[in-house]
């Protein structure tokens, strides 16, 4: 009988994802425009819904035990799944460059005396190490790593709290609540498509997936605070010097290469079962070898200056269609694979995507782009798929 994975280990798994320079960027870019009290009801209704979101997503691949990209095939064809896989697995090369070029510019604040090409080639070794040797057998090692992060962690919050003292930061353009509310929700919907990855292996579906959403929303709306406290510190989004401001030197340095390390371990692994599912008989492992090598050099040449737009294009495209994919699981119940069916659902997609891209260029919209992207393509898609179920009365 193939070996599951446990509660604990998905809900170590998901909070190391959360914990990582990216979160603490998030967090400070909405303390930087925002006034400290009026950021927290749209930061915990975005990780909240943020959080439902990869619930039930993630509960697909636990129920059908197949990976992210291939829990698309029922919903997109064999053509669409392929189209989201390739998608999936260029997003997350980026996505680990940008992480592993954040990583280690902080590291370079740190005052370390290796390069910051140097750096990045270590972090990108260290992750090819994780990902070759798999999760199952890391898993003790995991856990300990993210003890010894949490301590770290909770040190660092903990000083921050003497360290900052600006509560309503000055901005030309302060942040609406339904910028905020879009900030927060960025970040955890960037996961859409690889929570299944990992959900499909464990023993207890539901409890599983929800031990990992919930790990995974509560350690990233502790990292928006750290940012909201390092914003509050003046620092800018210098987050070497509030380090050591807090008086953090090689804790420090352990947080940032840990949390770089375990979030993209998971990135990178990811890729792999996104190549898996476009050339099935690709290794998942070999290939999440290549792609952090692939990332390292990416890092190097500049790749995170258009970090922001990359994170929203994210969103564009992995939300709506996440958005179909839950009606046809858990609304419309109607999976067979018909070439009229995702066709139809590709042209919800794409409305969704769309939608995305028109209120994305406006100041200010009513619930946000990416919320207003979900709900047009989950309202198409369910009207499609009432449509495809009626049958005209006397026809044979």
């Amino acid at each position: 009988m193939e070996k599951r994975t446990n509660l604990l280990t998905n809900g170590v798994i998901w909070f190391g994802v959360a914990i990582s320079v990216s979160e603490i960027e998030a967090g400070i870019e909405i303390g930087a425009a925002s006034s400290y009290d009026s950021v927290w009801l749209p930061l915990i209704l975005g990780h909240i819904l943020g959080g439902i979101l990869l619930f039930f997503v993630g509960l697909i691949g636990a129920r059908v035990r197949l990976n992210a990209m291939e829990t698309t095939a029922s919903v997109y064809g064999s053509y669409g799944s392929k189209f989201f896989a390739s998608l999936n697995l260029f997003q997350l090369i980026a996505w680990i460059a940008v992480l592993n070029a954040q990583g280690a510019s902080v590291l370079a604040g740190l005052n370390l005396p290796i390069s910051f090409p140097l750096t990045c080639v270590i972090l990108a070794v260290l992750i090819a190490i994780w990902v070759f040797v798999g999760l199952r057998r890391f898993a003790k090692v995991t856990t300990v790593v993210m003890a010894v992060l949490t301590v770290l962690l909770i040190v660092l919050t903990a000083k921050l709290f003497g360290v900052g003292t600006s509560s309503a930061p000055a901005a030309e353009h302060a942040l609406s609540f339904w910028n905020i509310f879009e900030i927060s929700m960025a970040l955890p919907l960037s996961w859409l498509p690889v929570i299944s990855d990992y959900t499909k292996d464990v023993e207890k579906p539901t409890r599983a997936t929800a031990v990992s959403a919930i790990a995974y929303s509560v350690a990233s709306f502790w990292m928006y605070f750290i940012g909201l406290q390092i914003a509050a510190a003046g620092v800018g989004n210098d987050i070497a010097r509030a380090i050591l401001l807090a008086g953090l030197g090689i804790p420090g340095i352990i947080i940032v290469v840990l949390s770089t390390v375990t979030t993209n371990f998971l990135a990178a692994n990811s890729a792999g079962e996104s190549a898996k599912a476009i050339v099935h008989k690709l290794n998942p492992k070999i290939t999440g070898v290549v792609v952090s090598g692939i990332s390292a050099v990416l890092a190097i040449s500049g790749i995170m200056d258009h970090y922001i737009g990359f994170l929203y294009l994210i969103a564009s495209v992995f939300a709506p269609m996440a958005a179909v994919l839950l009606v046809s699981f858990f609304l419309a119940k109607n999976h067979q694979v018909g070439h009229k069916y995702w066709i139809l659902n590709l042209f919800a997609w794409l409305v969704g995507f769309a939608v995305y891209q028109v209120t994305s260029h406006l100041d200010s919209v009513i619930l946000g782009p990416t919320l207003l992207s979900i709900l047009a393509s989950a309202i198409i898609s369910y009207l499609f798929s009432k449509a495809l179920t009626l049958k005209p009365k006397g026809n044979s």
